[in-house]
């Protein structure tokens, strides 16, 4: 999400690439004075002042009332009016801040996102003009997400809430689950492209994002447990043979080393243990034979 910067005059200070900024607090500063950011889905586009009503209004009480800016002022977080109140808290985070404590905000003193951000980019330069209607800063939420593409296909098996293993950079495990999916499939481009290798982004918060924190865009191997059984019987991936009529068999080595081709179904694949889940004349304990490497 690009931050267009409403203030005119020279950049003093800018983010630093990965920053995290809060909402309430200085993103950038323009002649030396700090743009705030604050939580809300609908941009900056007028100076509120005492009696403006809106849903603009909305979000800033809301704000005034979330960062404690409030205490003594009593601000309904839910009320789209700019009362006597709503002056009096501004004028508290203003001056809390190092703003102009004028009880009033302003288009260039404040930029509105939906969240706290991570900065992604900053496009603009230290002691470089600022002008109003020109990005500033590229910024994502601060939530950690793995971004993988599924082939569509996979569509259906993949939904949000499947536990998800992401092994990362140094070969650390960690755990997670998927968030979302993307609604648009991918199709590649090229003359060779087909359809069928179309892809959907699959999205995955982790479960303690701190153990991932210092990464950015680095290369991770994913596993989705999209189902799963209780008490399961499996062998070896490599213990599977294929019969010739058709379908698969496991060779089971029995009392005296004797050896019989027991036939299985298959079911759920481990592909961390390399392991598969098979259904047939097996027990637990049962020994089979396993090709030597």
């Amino acid at each position: 999400m690009a931050v267009i910067n409403r203030a005119s005059g020279t950049y003093t200070k800018l983010p630093d690439l990965g920053s995290k900024v809060d909402c309430g607090n200085e993103l950038y500063r323009v002649d030396d004075k700090p743009i705030l950011l604050l939580c809300g889905t609908i941009p900056a586009y007028r100076d509120l002042h005492a009696g403006d009503v809106g849903d603009d209004v909305r979000q800033l009480n809301q704000n005034l009332h979330q960062l404690g800016d409030d205490a003594g002022a009593d601000i309904d977080p839910n009320d789209n009016g700019f009362t006597d109140n709503t002056a009096s808290a501004l004028k508290k985070l203003q001056q809390d801040k190092g703003l102009d404590v004028t009880g009033a905000l302003g288009t260039d003193r404040t930029v509105f996102l939906p969240w706290t951000v991570r900065v992604a980019k900053v496009t603009g330069e230290l002691g470089g003009i600022a002008q109003p209607g020109a990005p500033i800063v590229a910024a994502t939420s601060d939530t950690l997400m793995v971004q993988v593409e599924l082939d569509s296909s996979q569509r259906e098996a993949v939904k949000p809430g499947d536990q998800a293993q992401i092994t990362l950079p140094g070969n650390t495990s960690v755990a997670g689950k998927v968030d979302r999916l993307g609604r648009i499939a991918k199709v590649p481009t090229g003359p060779d492209a087909e359809v069928g290798d179309a892809t959907i982004g699959a999205y995955i918060t982790l479960d303690h994002p701190d153990q991932a924190r210092s990464l950015d865009k680095d290369p991770v191997q994913v596993e989705i447990k999209t189902t799963g059984v209780d008490d399961a019987l499996s062998v070896p991936v490599t213990a599977i043979l294929g019969k010739s009529g058709g379908g698969f068999a496991v060779e089971v080595v029995r009392d005296a080393g004797r050896r019989e081709l027991v036939a299985v179904q298959l079911g759920l694949f481990d592909t961390a243990g390399g392991r598969i889940q098979v259904d047939g004349n097996l027990h637990e304990g049962d020994q089979v034979e396993v090709p030597s490497l």
